[in-house]
């Protein structure tokens, strides 16, 4: 196997480890088979041949990182706006928090809870404080790589712009958030873990994640008021809840050790941004036997729940699905959305932004007129919650249990539309359908029952947007491929070039408003483009699926 550089570099960190008790060689060992396996890619079941082929020895994580480089040239303007290191600093470290615990949790979270070894290494006199750490420094290991594609390049231009002590704490800075981040996940999971057991547990972990997911984007919009703009200038005014914003912390420092503002609050966010990390790590590396012994709660499956039908829903999907071969798929698709753990663990996160964005964005108008709310076409922002559609309809094709795929073939089909139609319908009832109505609840609260045609609209726009969706993407049958497969970066073009029909969908819709019945023109062209892009996008054959 090869021996990796940041393996080497992590030898001169070996008496640390084994400080904590962690066999470091084993440890070691174990990293080097994680990270080798991470350079390959297992085959799915239906283009095996194919796939071989191309197999890829390098690791696509790291050839998907180009991404994060994009994004890390908007933080530039932060370290060239000006001197005020509290503003612009808290907003760069916000952002980058933004990235690195969303990733954290829908890319990362799986690779911690991770139970799939334990039947190899378990019987080995390997402590499983040794494997809890492996996972730990497996997931740094990526950690750090996402870190140097988003901070490097402004870093580097910080360094020209302010000194050789900006890039110094900046970068001690992010080390100190990666630390914080991967620390604070850790100790969240393991509290859960310790606390709840069976089928409870895998739910409470989801909406841990939603939850997660919610307090970043509220702890942004925290971040954003801490900071008054009178007449071009920033001013600061000292609150007790800015004690929690902890890219606050970071600005602090900053601003404390480049400016010599020694000012209390300065000092005590300059201490929390130390001492946190650092307490957060060691509370967890003390724990970490705890926490790979009470993974094992993740493998107990317990006793399958028999659900039962109703009338009600069994005459709704009769109603949904006119073909039994549609109904089994529609329920198929249902059942493994409900039960498949990965796939909630990557999927929940996604549906907890899709929440939460309009009302960020409603807020900022709520601050600026309250009175005028319900007059103002701001409801339009509901569209946003369409942006998790092209991420859940390209996880729709990956499950843990992915081999048994072969059903597809000796099932009794005479096409392959049912599965694809079914699948599309689960999605859009079982995931997008209690979004939709959540949001349309508080947006009736807000706007007040005349936009009614307004949220219809947006339903419609968003089933169409979903068979859009499903025409443009790689076809695969849904559940078909291994996890090990999905990479989230690899898809982020292909994921931004469908955002801008939502875009266009949202603005075709604004422009409707302006017009005498507009909205239900709109409704009409989306009503015939669903119908017509329905009856066409299933249509596709086991060769095109083979080819891929």
């Amino acid at each position: 196997m090869q021996d990796y550089r940041t393996l080497k570099l992590l030898d001169r960190f070996e008496r640390v480890f084994n400080s904590f008790g962690v066999d470091y060689k084993v440890m070691r060992r174990l990293l080097q088979v994680k990270l080798t396996m991470d350079g390959r890619r297992v085959p799915t079941i239906f283009s095996q041949n194919a796939k071989k082929e191309n197999k890829e020895k390098n690791n696509q994580y790291i050839k998907s990182l180009w991404v994060y480089v994009l994004f890390s040239l908007f933080l530039i303007p932060f370290v060239l706006m000006g001197d005020n290191y509290l503003f612009q600093m808290s907003l760069f470290y916000g952002i980058f928090t933004f990235f690195v615990m969303t990733s954290m949790i829908s890319d990362f979270s799986s690779v911690l809870l991770d139970v799939r070894d334990r039947n190899i290494l378990f019987p080995k006199p390997v402590g499983r404080k040794t494997i809890s750490t492996a996972k730990m420094v497996h997931v740094t290991i990526y950690l750090s790589f996402l870190t140097i594609a988003l901070a490097g390049i402004p870093l580097i231009v910080g360094l020209f712009k302010n000194g050789p002590l900006f890039f110094l704490l900046a970068a001690v800075n992010i080390i100190l958030i990666d630390l914080l981040v991967v620390g604070l996940t850790a100790l969240i999971y393991l509290s859960i873990l310790r606390f709840f057991d069976g089928e409870k547990l895998k739910d409470i972990i989801n909406y841990v994640q939603i939850g997660l997911s919610l307090m970043i984007m509220v702890g942004y919009q925290l971040l954003i008021r801490s900071f008054e703009f009178i007449d071009l200038t920033v001013s600061f005014q000292p609150s007790w809840w800015q004690v929690f914003i902890f890219p606050m912390w970071y600005g602090a420092n900053m601003e404390m050790l480049l400016k010599g503002a020694f000012d209390p609050v300065y000092l005590l966010f300059s201490a929390l941004s130390l001492l946190i990390p650092i307490l957060s790590i060691w509370i967890y590396m003390k724990f970490t036997d705890t926490f790979e012994q009470s993974l094992q709660k993740l493998a107990y499956h317990g006793k399958a729940k028999v659900t039962k039908r109703s009338k009600a829903g069994q005459i709704l999907l009769n109603i949904t699905c006119r073909s039994p071969e549609e109904r089994a798929f529609f329920r198929f698709a249902g059942s493994m959305m409900k039960n498949e753990r990965d796939f909630k663990l990557k999927a929940y996160p996604s549906l907890g932004f899709s929440i939460v964005i309009p009302f960020i964005l409603i807020i900022n108008t709520l601050r600026e007129d309250f009175g005028q709310l319900s007059d103002s076409k701001s409801y339009i922002t509901i569209y946003f919650s369409l942006i998790f559609i092209p991420t859940i309809m390209i996880l729709l094709k990956y499950s843990g249990k992915y081999k048994g795929a072969f059903i597809y073939r000796v099932a009794p089909l005479e096409s392959l539309k049912p599965v694809f139609s079914g699948t599309i319908k689960a999605f859009i009832f079982k995931l997008y359908l209690p979004v939709y109505l959540i949001l349309s609840a508080l947006f009736l609260f807000l706007y007040g029952t005349g936009i009614l045609p307004d949220l219809i609209a947006v339903f419609i726009s968003a089933c169409l947007y979903s068979v859009i969706c499903f025409m443009v993407l790689k076809k695969a049958l849904p559940f078909s491929e291994s996890f090990d497969e999905y990479n989230q970066n690899g898809n982020s073009a292909i994921i931004f070039g469908l955002m801008l029909f939502v875009a266009l969908l949202a603005g075709l819709h604004f422009a409707s408003t302006f017009l005498p019945y507009g909205i239900y023109l709109y409704l009409g062209i989306c009503s015939i483009g669903l119908i017509t892009c329905w009856s066409l996008a299933f249509n596709v054959t086991w060769e095109k699926i083979i080819k891929g």
